[in-house]
């Protein structure tokens, strides 16, 4: 495929983008005001449509593997390397109920913030020190009461595809606190849609699911144990793309069986 022609589809995806979130954000008033219970099918509607145009206009699919380590829907935190702005996006259907934490900015945004809090996504003042982690205690505490699954990015930002970046500690207090089993997720979303990029290209994104990890680690063996998994599911995609073995279960496919071992 040409470049012009990746330029071109990247273009027509942007505005489909754009005009469905502000189309939908628009039909959510009503929705906000007498049906708010409504919001987060609504937003996951949202979602699935935008990772739908994705495969449409940008020739853009996911895989994902290890999907036996979701537990029927059970709270659980999530802990996923972060790309792109299409990992913001893809969790949205891959569990039952998640509440991602997301930078408190983005609750700012007309119309799709007050979605955002609405849907029961959890805010984070990134510069407010200790008050910050309190809330952020607080909300997820909310959110495992709620059978809610916790999506959250230890990272902090997005990344490029191969750069590695100290995680930030607050994932431990957080999985501390809440009691709750960590799964790794690796990505390499950033090969097709990477950092802050208008252009998306057209291929295959991984969402690889490792082991999970039991609570009760002290921060350092969590955080230690987390970049292990992440570095597991790489290692593996990096052999599987050498044998050019399939990977399991496109976005939208039956999820494995708890018997299947791969």
């Amino acid at each position: 495929m040409t470049g012009l022609v990746i330029l071109v589809r990247a273009t027509l995806f942007n505005l489909y983008f754009a005009l469905l979130t502000l189309l939908m954000g628009l039909a959510a008033l009503p929705l906000r005001w007498f049906a708010p219970s409504r919001a987060l099918p609504y937003a996951k509607l949202w979602a699935g449509l935008s990772v739908a145009g994705l495969k449409a206009i940008c020739g853009i699919e996911v895989r994902v593997s290890g999907r036996r380590h979701l537990q029927a829907g059970a709270p659980v935190l999530i802990a996923s390397q972060h790309q792109s702005a299409f990992d913001t996006l893809v969790w949205m259907n891959l569990v039952p109920r998640p509440a991602y934490v997301m930078k408190r900015e983005l609750t700012r945004i007309p119309l799709v913030g007050p979605m955002l809090l609405l849907a029961g996504m959890i805010p984070l003042e990134r510069e407010g020190g200790a008050s910050a982690l309190r809330d952020l205690l607080r909300d997820t505490a909310r959110a495992v009461a709620d059978h809610r699954q916790i999506v959250i990015f230890p990272e902090g930002t997005r990344v490029r595809s191969g750069e590695r970046v100290a995680l930030q500690p607050g994932i431990a207090a957080l999985a501390s606190h809440a009691g709750l089993t960590v799964l790794p997720v690796s990505t390499d979303s950033g090969r097709c849609w990477s950092r802050n990029a208008f252009v998306k290209r057209p291929g295959i994104l991984h969402i690889d699911i490792a082991a999970p990890i039991p609570p009760g680690l002290r921060r350092r063996e969590l955080l230690d144990a987390i970049r292990a998994g992440w570095d597991d599911c790489e290692a593996l995609r990096q052999r599987s793309a050498f044998l050019d073995k399939p990977v399991d279960n496109p976005v939208g496919s039956a999820p494995e069986k708890a018997a299947d071992p791969g």
